[in-house]
């Protein structure tokens, strides 16, 4: 499956862009994942949105982008998710290739630190990632802190 690829700050995204990220991260990391928190936490309008769209114009995967110091001293990625409808695809792959590449134009070549989910601690580790710290929980979900150097 072959994705469109776009990355906008906050400020250039459309209402309806805005509505289907949006849509889309309530749909995972709220219902899917039963976890009652509060996603739109006010970071939204720091950050660049990276948004892969399907031939139909469906957004099937998201990231959000941040430069040093706004979440971490590093660059960071976060709320990194495919649509459950496109999973079977390997867009997570495309999507987080898509996400550093964006760093490296945006904020120029540096670490990146995130913050995942535990289980996808290989995932992240086949991008480079490596951990970085105790384990932690988030909204009841065991996480873990990695960089990127």
């Amino acid at each position: 499956m072959t994705l469109t690829w776009t990355t906008k700050p906050f400020e250039a995204l459309t209402l309806s862009e805005l509505y289907a990220l949006l849509q889309l991260r309530s749909e995972v990391f709220v219902v899917e994942q039963t976890c009652a928190f509060q996603d739109i936490d006010g970071q939204d309008q720091a950050a660049y949105h990276v948004l892969g769209y399907t031939e139909a114009g469906e957004l099937a995967a998201y990231s959000r982008l941040f430069d040093a110091d706004i979440c971490y001293p590093e660059a960071s990625i976060g709320r990194v998710v495919v649509s459950p409808k496109f999973r079977r695809y390997g867009l997570g792959q495309h999507l987080l290739r898509e996400s550093i590449a964006a760093v490296a134009e945006l904020f120029g070549e540096q670490p990146i630190q995130i913050g995942a989910q535990l289980y996808l601690k290989k995932f992240y580790e086949s991008f480079g990632f490596q951990e970085l710290g105790d384990g932690y929980l988030e909204d009841g979900i065991p996480h873990i802190h990695m960089i990127r150097p």
